[in-house]
């Protein structure tokens, strides 16, 4: 039993032994974690910044390399017997021995920069046509290619308008056809005097010289080093199948404006990273090197031993302390609960027996202070309980007879207002009649109105439409006559054309007949010899202006037959027409006649609608009269109502006053006779 008590779960000990128990657990556990955490970023924070400072001598390094690059380029483009050479190679009035010999200077000059230098692949003068007979290149480089990707480099050189521009590393080089990886710097040796002696200078260098030039720069145990552009696509890496893919590591704008250039991020499988990165001051490109951080942070992982120990030694006191005290609080505060446990009940002899003189004996000598005078406010209790009682009765038999005389003249005040009401409702629904006919009356007065005004707009339109169709007969006759005349135009055509026709005739028998003669004319100079060439020009000239004339004559026949069919077919179309406009000319004139017709009507339904506005207006007269009348009456039966309903409102206050008072004297019955019940239950 005491043992059930001490680890009941709802006791106040075991609640602070918890609670207790989880805050020094807690503590303890933060406080480790905290330590722990701060040492790493402290460790994080010393390794970045002394890896941004590496990372800021190679991308230095890097810059120099490029540089010299660069300012090689521009030797190449401000060098005036480089600038000579090319002009005269692609000056077409040279001779070939000066060409020869410009073109032997360009390649021993393009092999004494690549002899000395053993980081480049080579380097070459590309022509703009691409064809490589007429580029220069140093031994050991290989031939020049055309595709879509090299079209797209080359004119990023041309965009630059002369200043040198760097292209990615590629596994296989510029032109795609090394076997090992290089990075080409591309500059436009610009000539504006002789824009055909301009040409991409192309300097490839080796990949594995950037190897060498970083191999000093380590970033922890199994760190990276990569060089990304700025839409994050990796330039540099030591994998060339990563070469022109997307970096996971990625650097934003805002990162790249702030001072320190060192963050944590997670790489493709998830894992943190610390990421130092460096822009370059020649390429537009950012030189990027990042490694776990668990390479920096594993000396820091002792702390997380330590602090499990401490938190197992805290959760040993916590148990210690929490037993005690469950010992000396939760034990007397269960046997104290017991005890008003049996309270409750109705046993008032229970009492406590605490010795100590803390918060729990103090509490129990008070428990037993008010157990006593519980006893004596019971016993109290029950003498004033019978006292109620008895008066609760005699005022439940006084409130009973005044309800029953209340509810009596609540319900005839009741139906005198009713009948009140009911002759007031119908005074009123009579008035609401009468005003609603006499808005009916002023709708069909307003009808009449507006049917007067519409009648006499229809009279107008009728005059107007009687007036149009005059008009429109004497426009359709006179469409008759010009039709007529049409029909006349069109046999003069027609005969106009078979004029033309009889005139073509012998136009055509003539051209023949040119024909004949140039062709003899043709013979007899071929019989007369060298003396008759002329003849024969003379007469093919002829026959040729007989040909033209006879296409010519054919063209106007042709048309000549055309324009003759188009006349049959505009007689055609008159003749069928002609009947169609007697027949229109019959129609408007019978459609002048209905509208004089309607024009008589309406004159008569003005006069109706007069005679019934005469009639609305005396009704509306009678309609005045009979609702003042009306109003009259409602008037007096309201009056009447209110003073009705005034006095049953008074009789139903009277009445419900009487009920309350009955259902509260029930009530105090009620709980007499409950308190009495109650105080039985004690045991005083």
């Amino acid at each position: 039993m005491k043992g059930s008590q001490i680890f009941n779960f709802k006791s106040v000990g075991i609640k602070l032994f918890v609670i207790l128990f989880c805050t020094i657990v807690l503590l303890s556990s933060v406080l480790g974690l905290t330590s722990y955490s701060f040492a790493k970023g402290i460790i994080t924070n010393e390794v970045a910044a002394a890896s941004s400072q590496s990372i800021v001598q190679a991308a230095d390094k890097l810059d120099f390399l490029f540089a010299e690059y660069e300012a090689l380029s521009r030797q190449f483009a401000v060098d005036p017997v480089l600038k000579a050479d090319m002009e005269l190679i692609n000056n077409p009035a040279a001779g070939t021995v000066e060409k020869v010999a410009a073109e032997d200077r360009i390649r021993r000059k393009l092999d004494s920069v690549k002899g000395s230098d053993e980081r480049m692949f080579g380097i070459r003068l590309v022509a703009k046509s691409l064809v490589d007979v007429e580029s220069y290149k140093s031994t050991g480089t290989s031939s020049i290619r055309s595709d879509e990707g090299v079209l797209e480099r080359l004119k990023q050189i041309v965009d630059a308008k002369g200043n040198p521009v760097w292209f990615p590393v590629r596994a296989k080089g510029f032109f795609d056809s090394y076997n090992e990886a290089s990075l080409t710097m591309g500059r436009l040796l610009r000539n504006i005097q002789h824009p055909d002696a301009e040409y991409y200078m192309l300097i490839e260098i080796k990949g594995k010289a950037l190897t060498e030039v970083l191999s000093n720069l380590h970033i922890g145990q199994g760190g990276e080093i990569r060089i990304v552009n700025s839409e994050g696509i990796i330039v540099y890496g030591s994998d060339n199948a990563l070469l022109g893919q997307p970096s996971y590591i990625k650097i934003s704008e805002e990162q790249a404006k702030q001072q320190d250039h060192s963050y944590t991020a997670g790489d493709e499988e998830g894992n943190s990273q610390l990421v130092v990165y460096q822009p370059l001051a020649t390429a537009k490109w950012t030189m990027m090197g990042y490694a776990p951080v668990s390479d920096f942070t594993q000396s820091a992982n002792k702390l997380l031993y330590i602090t499990l120990l401490v938190v197992l030694a805290a959760a040993f006191i916590a148990v210690l302390i929490g037993y005690s005290l469950v010992r000396m609080i939760g034990r007397p505060l269960g046997k104290l609960a017991g005890l008003m446990e049996e309270g409750e009940k109705g046993n008032l002899q229970v009492r406590t027996n605490f010795k100590s003189q803390d918060e729990i004996g103090r509490l129990g000598h008070s428990f037993n202070k008010m157990m006593e005078q519980i006893s004596l406010l019971a016993g109290q209790s029950g003498l004033s309980a019978n006292e109620v009682l008895a008066t609760s009765e005699q005022l439940v038999a006084a409130s009973s007879t005044t309800s029953l005389h209340a509810r009596e003249v609540a319900t005839a005040t009741g139906d005198i207002a009713l009948g009140a009401a009911s002759l007031a409702a119908e005074a009123e629904k009579s008035n609401q009649n009468v005003e609603i006919m006499g808005l009916k009356m002023n709708q069909v007065a307003g009808i009449n109105t507006v049917m007067d005004a519409s009648a006499g707009k229809v009279i107008g339109v009728s005059n107007q439409g009687s007036e149009l169709m005059k008009q429109l007969v004497n426009k359709s006759e006179s469409s008759v006559e010009k039709m007529n005349l049409i029909v006349q135009n069109t046999d003069k055509l027609r005969q106009s054309t078979h004029l033309i026709r009889s005139i073509l005739t012998p136009m055509i028998e003539v051209n023949k007949q040119t024909n004949i003669l140039a062709l003899n004319a043709s013979i007899e100079a071929v019989r007369a010899g060298a003396a008759g060439r002329g003849f024969i020009v003379i007469a093919d000239e002829i026959r040729q202006l007989a040909n033209q004339s006879s296409q010519s004559i054919h063209s106007v026949s042709r048309i000549a037959d055309e324009i003759g069919m188009d006349i049959e077919n505009t007689v055609k179309v008159v003749n069928e027409a002609a009947p169609l406009f007697h027949e229109q000319i019959t129609s408007v004139r019978q459609s002048s006649s209905i509208f004089e017709s309607v024009k008589q009507e309406m004159e008569d339904f003005i006069g109706h609608i007069g005679q019934s506005s005469l009639s609305m207006a005396e009704l509306l007269q009678f309609q005045r009269q009979l609702g003042e009348s009306m109003a009259s009456v409602s008037a007096v039966v309201e009056e009447t109502n209110a003073a009705t309903q005034e006095v049953a409102s008074m009789s139903s206050q009277q009445f419900i006053v009487s009920e309350e008072l009955v259902t509260l004297s029930a009530k105090l019955e009620g709980l007499a006779e409950s308190l009495r019940e109650s105080l039985v239950s004690f045991n005083v």
